[in-house]
């Protein structure tokens, strides 16, 4: 489906599938839980999620001539730190600006994590104070004509890449790659679990899926706690990804799955559930899951296995897009005297 797409390597390639034996148990067996690891996809600063977006947004950049890879996000954004550390790869400049998106966050917030590693890759980090928002943000437009003004050719990713033309297509890919593990593995999973914020993540598993029908096997979990915007954005995003890659592809809106129970009680904010699903991830299997996102799909995983969603003896795929770096800075969430 991506034949037709230039692609830049920054990704070691397929990422690994395991079985998570130890939470299938305390879960009561009913389930088998895996996990396929996208935290561990790159030697890029951490890896992750959007690591596979920007491999098909590079191209596009280096071909239009800019010097200036120039983003925006949250004060903590993995999206963010992996735009810092993919123009050092290939030689370009960095203008991040990082949004106040999380209120009531830890006095060094701004200095640990994600932002600390952006900044340790050569980005110029500009902090400014505005609310959370998928739509368009006018920092970032002021941002890139900054750049033209000094002279610069900036080109511009918008926040999760998700708004860009290409930004559904890494996770197409993902599909593509998933089919040929499954057919290793002697099995097809019957869902998928993915955390779902500015969309193109979800949207691009969901075209990549149609081709076999299997597109509402792929379960969301917002944690945007806005999920009405979340679930219009994956639909949007999946549609415009659907005419690129294949015209003849459908996607209708019963195509996008999200659950919207677990987002509370804010964008960035973990609830008491979501600290403790950490907690039990971490415990049970050694895997870190951040605050923001991979925390509060994993707190949804959890609870729809306990309440039965899944049938019994469903093979469930938690697709675990990265963001361990920014658990440095929620450490009042988990001080423990």
């Amino acid at each position: 489906m991506l034949k037709n797409f230039p692609r830049y390597p920054l990704t070691f390639g397929p990422t690994p599938i395991e079985k998570l034996d130890r939470l299938t148990e305390h879960l009561g067996d009913r389930v088998e839980i895996y996990v396929k690891r996208e935290d561990c996809n790159s030697g890029l600063s951490f890896g992750g999620n959007k690591l596979r977006k920007l491999e098909y947004i590079i191209p596009d950049a280096i071909a239009s001539g800019a010097d200036t890879l120039v983003s925006v996000g949250g004060v903590q954004s993995n999206h963010t730190r992996m735009v810092a550390a993919v123009a050092a790869k290939i030689g370009m400049k960095c203008l991040l600006i990082q949004e106040s998106w999380v209120p009531g966050v830890d006095a060094n917030y701004d200095r640990v994590g994600n932002i600390l590693i952006s900044r340790l890759m050569g980005a110029e980090v500009r902090l400014v104070d505005a609310g959370f928002d998928m739509g368009a943000s006018e920092s970032l437009e002021r941002a890139v004509e900054d750049v033209k003004q000094q002279g610069g050719r900036p080109y511009k990713i918008p926040a999760g890449a998700s708004e860009h033309r290409f930004g559904g297509l890494g996770y197409v890919g993902f599909a593509s790659e998933l089919r040929d593990q499954e057919r290793q593995l002697g099995f097809v999973f019957d869902f998928i679990v993915v955390c779902t914020v500015t969309g193109s993540t979800q949207a691009g598993m969901v075209v990549g899926l149609s081709k076999d029908g299997r597109q509402r096997n792929v379960i969301g979990i917002d944690a945007s706690g806005i999920p009405e915007k979340a679930r219009a954005e994956v639909l949007k995003i999946a549609k415009r990804t659907q005419r690129l890659v294949d015209p003849s592809i459908s996607i209708q809106a019963g195509d996008v799955v999200l659950f919207d129970d677990y987002a509370y009680p804010h964008y960035g904010v973990p609830s008491a559930d979501t600290v403790r699903a950490i907690r039990l991830c971490a415990q049970l299997e050694g895997i870190v899951t951040d605050p923001v996102y991979e925390g509060k799909s994993m707190q949804g995983l959890i609870d729809l296995v306990q309440t039965g969603y899944f049938p019994d003896r469903s093979k469930v795929l938690f697709v675990h897009l990265g963001g361990g770096p920014a658990i440095n800075s929620y450490s009042n969430a988990f001080y423990t005297p």
